[in-house]
């Protein structure tokens, strides 16, 4: 019989190494977080995704040390650490704006850290060299900051928080400043050398895709309070509220009547017809009659010039490469579909022009008015 091999975060039996329990933190009158209660586990790339002002680096923030809590609990690895100084955590932080001295090379940038813990010449050339290596900027230790592009900038950033060995990075925004390409090269970067060291990582960022594509658990956080959390799959296709299904993913709502409630699925009117959506969320509450939101992400849309079942206008058109994005004018509002132009049969349409519409109910779920 084969053993069943759980990540940490997977593992009914495992502690967390990180938790918070029942913390809030105020700023003034100002509640900045609420009653927080959050684990995170060892060796886990952890994302706090959320919009600005929720939170999420006043989080970061107090597992840094650099916030004071008001009132709960913050344990590391079962030990609490409200009153541990920053400096004792070993926890470094990559932020948003490198935070590199511009007056120092690439190597003693690196070496700061190792440097300030007196550290011996002959094991700090060591560790900066391995750290370089880790980040393949090998060959531009002797270069200042100035001289490199912000991707390799923040890879420097990333090298001096490596070089300390530490158990937890964490990473304010880490990617902002960064184009499009270098973002996508940059995040890979992290990821790799994350797993490859195994260390934890925790992640703020305001963008989906980075949260989703980089984390094995994302926390989604609004107003102080978290919102929902879980793996990234389950954040995106299973969303637990329409702040989440909003946030995230990029949904349209209508306002749809129910007609029928059965076990797996809910039968809703739309157009005057009737359309059958899996049981994805909890519906046992809901009454026929009641008025619900329908959520509609743009991979639940197809438009096509054939016959379907529902029908809308063309609003608009944007050329993506190998896809096109259309917005269709349906129930008095703007939905999106993303269409490979291969198959696409849109080509000729002009704005205005009537289509038909189909869903892919495995895509569409209900909400509760809230």
């Amino acid at each position: 019989m084969v053993e069943t091999v759980f990540a940490p975060w997977e593992d009914p039996n495992a502690s967390p190494l990180i938790s918070f329990k029942n913390v809030t933190k105020r700023f003034g009158s100002f509640v900045a977080i609420d009653d927080l209660t959050l684990d995170i586990y060892e060796q886990e790339f952890f994302a706090l995704l959320g919009p600005s002002g929720c939170g999420k680096t006043t989080t970061l923030r107090m597992i840094a040390g650099f916030e004071p809590v008001n009132s709960g609990e913050i344990h590391l690895g079962g030990r609490q650490i409200d009153e541990v100084p920053a400096f004792e955590r070993n926890m470094p932080m990559v932020f948003q704006s490198y935070a590199l001295f511009p007056h120092l090379s690439i190597f003693e940038n690196v070496a700061y850290g190792l440097r300030a813990r007196k550290v011996e010449n002959k094991v700090v050339k060591n560790e900066v060299d391995i750290a370089l290596q880790l980040v393949n900027l090998v060959g531009l230790e002797g270069r200042y900051p100035g001289e490199l592009s912000g991707g390799q900038q923040q890879r420097v950033a990333l090298a001096r928080a490596l070089v300390l060995k530490p158990k937890i990075i964490l990473f304010d925004e880490p990617l902002s400043n960064l184009d499009a390409k270098l973002r996508i090269q940059t995040r890979l970067e992290i990821k790799r050398v994350q797993k490859m060291l195994g260390i934890t990582a925790i992640y703020v960022t305001h963008d989906q895709e980075e949260a989703l594509s980089m984390s094995d658990q994302v926390v989604v956080m609004n107003k102080g309070k978290i919102v929902q959390v879980g793996p990234p799959e389950e954040i995106y296709n299973r969303p637990n509220s329409v702040f989440v299904a909003d946030f995230i993913g990029n949904a349209n709502f209508i306002d749809v009547d129910v007609l029928e409630v059965k076990d797996k699925t809910i039968v809703v009117n739309l157009q005057n017809q009737t359309l059958e959506i899996n049981n994805s969320n909890s519906y046992h509450d809901i009454k026929v009659g009641e008025q619900v939101y329908l959520s509609i992400k743009p991979e639940a849309v197809n438009v096509t010039q054939n016959e379907a079942k529902f029908s809308g206008n063309l609003y608009s058109t944007s050329f993506l490469g190998a896809n096109t994005e259309y917005e269709i004018e349906f129930e008095n509002i703007v939905i999106s579909s993303v269409q490979k132009n291969s198959e696409s049969d849109l080509k000729t349409l002009t704005y205005g022009s009537e289509v038909s519409v189909d869903f892919n109910v495995d895509y569409l779920q209900i909400f509760r008015k809230e």
